[in-house]
């Protein structure tokens, strides 16, 4: 999932044979090392076993499993919602919710679901979110990252931002009693972004789902329970 406007069980375990991948004469060694990966991680065969479009569904799963925010959710907005593995896991959990994502890539038709290809830092995207929901949302998802340099204070900066406009968006359009989900990087640098979940949010916390790579910085923040605009004011 970008963020150009981006997935029960802890289960995953190792069965089957590895696999190894030669270098091929048009292919380079790290691309050779990601595709030895994907072909040996569990959590990819578990997608394609179950119709997942990203091993990424699991972490959202993993996150319903400890914090319970699916089966309540009616009206979800996902944010970064290309390939669609998020809001297949949404409808899987809660056939009667509205969805409706977007994303600066195409995103292959959901059942259920409005797909916008757009950019989320486009000005006309949060209202074109709501529209295309019917309603203000009780569960904002964003798994948004920003396409990453190589250069790692900089790729946690941006995805930093991105998880800051999400959360604005958040706060400026969730019903009372809703819940934001989204992805941060390790590193200190949410700062900014914690004070303001926890002035509009019952409870915020951190949580890394067991299907992240373990290599990976990457982190969820969890906040439930919308006080509302008025709410946090007081």
């Amino acid at each position: 999932m970008t963020g150009g406007g981006k997935k029960s069980g802890g289960g995953g375990g190792r069965g089957g044979l590895h696999v190894r991948v030669k270098t091929a004469r048009k292919r380079s060694t790290s691309s050779t090392r990601w595709l030895q990966r994907q072909l040996n991680d569990p959590y990819v065969r578990r997608a394609q076993a179950e119709g997942y479009r990203s091993r990424a569904a699991y972490k959202l799963i993993e996150l319903d499993e400890k914090f319970g925010f699916l089966k309540k959710a009616r009206a979800v907005v996902d944010l970064g919602i290309t390939p669609g593995g998020w809001s297949q896991v949404v409808r899987k959990a809660n056939p009667r919710a509205r969805v409706a994502g977007i994303d600066l890539l195409y995103c292959e038709p959901i059942e259920g679901v409005e797909i916008l290809e757009m950019d989320f830092m486009d000005d006309a995207a949060p209202d074109a979110l709501i529209e295309a929901l019917g309603s203000a949302p009780d569960l904002v998802i964003s798994d948004m990252a920003a396409n990453t340099v190589g250069h790692p204070q900089t790729d946690h900066l941006r995805t930093i931002g991105l998880a800051e406009t999400a959360a604005d968006f958040a706060v400026q359009n969730l019903q009372p009693g809703g819940t934001f989900v989204a992805k941060v990087f390790a590193g200190g640098a949410d700062r900014e972004l914690l004070t303001v979940l926890k002035q509009n949010f019952t409870t915020v916390k951190h949580a890394k789902p067991p299907a992240s790579r373990k290599g990976s910085p990457e982190l969820y923040v969890i906040a439930q329970g919308f006080k509302g605009r008025r709410g946090a004011e007081e």
